[in-house]
């Protein structure tokens, strides 16, 4: 269980393909405290950690799981947000984010808005039904709030914060985001088809 509020951007040192992807993240925490089988959200990818050295973790990736996401842009040098599990007691700053990404959606627009940067995307045809206004989202792992929704587009807003702790400031279009909707949205799609049968 993860809260969308990343806690550091790490930066991938390899990728390679043995049965599965392996790829080895290089990070800011301190790795003496990462437990083997640890679970490390990895720009919105609950991944398990398999390895670790002294500022690296490694993680192995099944082909279910790249299918479903835009971890095949993974390559040496990119920088992915980071959020350890969420442990008991811990502040639940952003929303619940269980790292289980439900598809990719595509970056249509950046627009600068004073300081701030509005984005669009553009969600998958069977997701978009789940992403409302003020609802939540997180994109990447970011929790973020829905700000508008045109059929499958919506728009979220950065802050220079959030451009800064995260990735969201090297966003450009045509980028392919991880996107996880709010599971209190399915929940509730849910309840409403049976309801309806």
């Amino acid at each position: 269980m993860f809260t969308g509020i990343i806690t550091d951007i790490g930066t991938i040192i390899e990728t390679r393909q043995e049965g599965d992807l392996r790829a080895r993240i290089r990070t800011a925490y301190d790795t003496s405290r990462i437990d083997m089988g640890a679970s490390i959200a990895s720009d919105g990818v609950c991944l398990t950690v398999v390895d670790l050295g002294p500022d690296w973790y490694e993680v192995q990736i099944s082909a279910e799981t790249v299918s479903k996401t835009n971890l095949t842009t993974w390559a040496p040098g990119k920088r992915v947000n980071l959020e350890r599990a969420l442990r008991v007691g811990d502040e639940l700053g952003g929303h619940i984010v269980s790292g289980h990404v439900d598809g990719v959606a595509e970056v249509v627009s950046v627009t600068d808005e004073g300081d701030s940067t509005r984005v669009v995307l553009r969600a998958p045809e069977d997701l978009a039904k789940f992403i409302a206004p003020k609802g939540s989202v997180a994109l990447n792992g970011t929790s973020l709030t829905v700000n508008e929704v045109d059929g499958r587009d919506f728009g979220v807003n950065f802050i220079p914060h959030t451009k800064t702790a995260t990735t969201w400031g090297d966003v450009n279009t045509g980028d392919r985001v991880n996107l996880e909707i709010d599971t209190l949205a399915r929940y509730v799609s849910r309840l409403a088809d049976m309801h309806n049968t």
